[in-house]
């Protein structure tokens, strides 16, 4: 036994005793005091700005307003100036070409031949007014009992092609189609006042021929006057005046008869 005993000291020899262990143990303790003393005098001494995000503290030294003012960025005001486009955008009508004031100082021209003209309102290419007129006139013979509806179409179309090659002729700036179509159209008027009366009574007598001659002699008046003060063609009226009579002359032609 002796020589077992020997054999396990020699195997475990160590300088480790139970001393150094409990020395060791309360060197230990002391250094967690120690540790435990530092974090609870550095927690204590921690400052307020620790718990604060850096975001926040890049945005208040970025912030260059005042309160309730905002600073508005470029995409902030593109979006603006895009929604401020729509309120200074013209109104439908315009852009149409459909001006109410313009139609209805075309018609009184029309009505009054005496009037003056104004040459920058008659040279638009105005269609609203002659389509209305050109309707009218159709409707008024069909209350009459007469279907002229494609007569009444193909012989403004005819009219129009004629006086626009006449008159690209006869005057030095030309003429557009448009425009001769507007005022032809326009002068149409009266017709539509002639075909309304002959809702009411017959034209084929005296007084109808003479109501027709009246009529027409009001529209190719009117017609020409336009289109002397449109084009600059002074001393011409007569001229133009005179084929356009022969374009109302078949209007009333259909009317009559």
């Amino acid at each position: 036994m002796s020589n077992f005993e020997q054999f396990q000291f020699d195997f475990y020899q160590s300088n480790y005793t139970i001393d150094d262990q409990e020395e060791g143990y309360n060197s230990y303790g002391s250094n967690e005091n120690l540790c435990g003393s530092r974090k609870s005098q550095t927690g204590g001494q921690t400052p307020a700005s620790a718990f604060v995000p850096s975001e926040m503290f890049l945005s208040s030294q970025s912030y260059t307003g005042q309160i309730l003012q905002p600073t508005y960025s470029p995409n902030t005001l593109s979006h603006l100036s895009y929604a401020d486009g729509f309120d200074e955008e013209p109104p439908l009508l315009e852009e149409l070409g459909i001006n109410f004031e313009h139609i209805w100082q075309k018609t009184l021209t029309v009505l009054n031949p005496m009037k003056p003209a104004d040459g920058t309102i008659m040279n638009e290419t105005d269609l609203t007014g002659p389509m209305v007129f050109c309707l009218a006139l159709g409707a008024t013979l069909l209350l009459a009992g007469k279907v002229h509806f494609s007569y009444v179409y193909g012989m403004s179309a005819i009219g129009c092609l004629a006086m626009h090659a006449l008159l690209n002729l006869m005057s030095v700036p030309g003429v557009s189609h448009g425009c001769v179509a507007s005022v032809l159209g326009y002068c149409l008027l009266p017709m539509v006042i002639l075909s309304s009366s002959a809702v009411v009574f017959s034209l084929q007598g005296i007084l109808g021929t003479l109501l027709a001659l009246f009529i027409i002699g009001w529209c190719s008046l009117s017609a020409s006057k336009i289109f002397s003060s449109a084009l600059a063609m002074e001393g011409q009226q007569l001229l133009i005046a005179y084929p356009c009579a022969l374009l109302y002359g078949l209007f009333a032609l259909l009317t009559v008869f």
